[in-house]
C-alpha cells in the first residue's frame, strides 16, 4: 500500500530530524579518501592510486572480497593513536549531523596488530575520539571488537587476550569479514569465552552466508544481535523465529545494493521484515566505501521503497533504540524524543 501525497512530503524531514542509533558502523569504513590521503601524507605511507578521484573510482565492488580488499589497503594508513581519534572524529561529526545520539561502533583491532600497530595505540585513539564526542556533539557511544572471520579461531583468541587489560573500554565482540567458508561454528569456543566474560555478542550473519549461518549464530554463537542478515527472508520459519526471539537485525541497505546482495534499492526486502515483525534497523556498515552515512541510508530507502511511510520510519527509529546495549532509562528518553517529533502536525 502506497503512502499518502501528505505523509510523502512529511517523509524527508522526519528522517533527517528523528534521533537515531547506530549499531552497524565499522569505524575503519569511515575512512573517506581524503582523509585516506592526508593520513597516507603524514605518515609517508605509499597508495597504489595516486588520487582521491581514483580511489573513488576503484569503489566499483562485484562482491564482497572486491570490497574487503580494498578496505584492507585503505586502513594501512592507519599507524598512530593520533590517526584513529582523527578517523573516529570525522564520522561522529557526520552522526552528529544525521541526528544520530547513539553510536556503537566496530573496530577491527586484527587489521592493525598484523600490521605490528599495537592493540593500545588502536583502543587508546578510538576511546578518546568516544569521549570528545560525548562533549563535543553529546553523542552516546560504545565499542564492540570485531573478529576477522577469515582468520583463525587461534588467532581470535590471541586477540581477546590482547584486549583483556582494556576490558573496560568495549562492551561487545562481533564476527565480521568474509562470510563464505568461514561459518559462526568456526568460533564457537572464543565466543563461549567471551560470553562468561559478560560481553555482549553479535554476527555478521546472512549477508552472502545462507540463512543458516543466522540460525547458526544465535544456536552456536548465542549472539544477542545479527548484522545484516537480510537473507531470513528465504527462510520463513527463521523469519518467525527472529519475529518471536526479538532478535535484532541491523541492516545495511546501500551496503547490500553496493555489494550486489540486491540489484538495485527498489528489491529491497526491509519492508517484508518489518512486516514480519522483526526488530530491523536502519545503519550505514562502510559509508565511505558504500556512498552514504546513516541519513543517505534512510533517504535511499524510503525514495526507492513507495510502501515505507511515516509508520515505518518510526519504527526503524524505534528498533534502533530498543536494539541497542543501552541502560533502558536512555532509551525511554530518545522514545519520548521520537514520539514528539512525530506528535508534531
Amino acid at each position: 500500500m502506497n503512502v499518502s501525497a501528505t505523509d510523502r512530503e512529511r517523509l524527508p524531514g522526519l528522517l533527517k530530524a528523528m534521533p537515531k542509533a547506530e549499531l552497524h558502523i565499522h569505524i575503519e569504513g569511515s575512512l573517506e579518501p581524503e582523509l585516506i590521503f592526508a593520513l597516507a601524507r603524514r605518515n609517508g605511507v605509499k597508495l597504489a592510486c595516486d588520487s582521491v578521484e581514483a580511489l573513488r573510482r576503484a569503489y566499483a565492488f562485484t562482491d564482497l572480497q572486491s570490497f574487503l580488499d580494498i578496505y584492507y589497503a585503505g586502513a594501512s594508513v592507519l599507524l598512530t593513536e593520533q590517526d584513529f581519534h582523527d578517523m573516529a572524529m570525522a564520522y561522529f561529526a557526520r552522526a552528529a549531523a544525521d541526528n544520530v545520539v547513539h553510536a556503537e561502533l566496530f573496530f577491527d583491532p586484527q587489521t592493525h596488530t598484523d600490521r605490528g600497530v599495537p592493540f593500545k595505540t588502536v583502543i587508546d585513539g578510538l576511546t578518546r575520539a568516544c569521549d570528545a564526542a560525548h562533549h563535543e556533539y553529546g553523542i552516546s557511544t560504545a565499542l564492540i571488537m570485531c573478529f576477522l572471520r577469515h582468520l583463525s579461531e587461534e588467532a581470535a583468541f590471541a586477540t581477546l587476550e590482547e584486549a583483556l587489560p582494556y576490558r573496560g573500554r568495549y562492551i561487545g565482540v562481533g564476527l565480521d569479514s568474509g562470510e563464505r567458508g568461514n561459518p559462526p561454528e568456526k568460533f564457537a569456543r572464543v565466543f563461549a569465552r567471551c560470553r562468561e566474560l559478560g560481553l555482549h555478542l553479535v554476527a555478521h550473519a546472512g549477508e552472502e552466508g545462507p540463512p543458516d549461518y543466522i540460525r547458526s549464530a544465535l544456536d552456536v554463537l548465542k549472539v544477542e544481535r545479527i548484522d545484516h542478515g537480510v537473507r531470513c527472508v528465504e527462510d520463513p520459519a527463521l523469519m518467525q523465529r527472529l519475529a518471536a526471539e526479538r532478535i535484532p537485525l541491523t541492516v545495511c541497505p546501500l551496503s547490500n545494493v553496493k555489494l550486489r546482495v540486491y540489484e538495485d534499492m527498489s528489491r529491497h526486502r526491509i519492508g517484508a521484515l518489518l512486516d514480519a515483525g522483526i526488530c530491523a534497523t536502519v545503519n550505514s556498515d562502510d559509508p565511505a566505501y558504500f556512498g552514504g552515512y546513516l541519513n543517505e541510508n534512510f533517504r535511499a530507502t524510503f525514495d526507492a521503497l513507495p510502501q515505507l511511510g511515516i509508520s515505518q520510519a518510526h519504527k526503524l527509529a524505534s528498533n534502533s533504540y530498543a536494539a541497542s546495549f543501552v541502560e533502558p532509562s536512555r532509551k525511554r528518553e530518545w522514545q519520548s524524543e521520537l514520539d514528539a517529533l512525530f506528535e508534531r502536525p
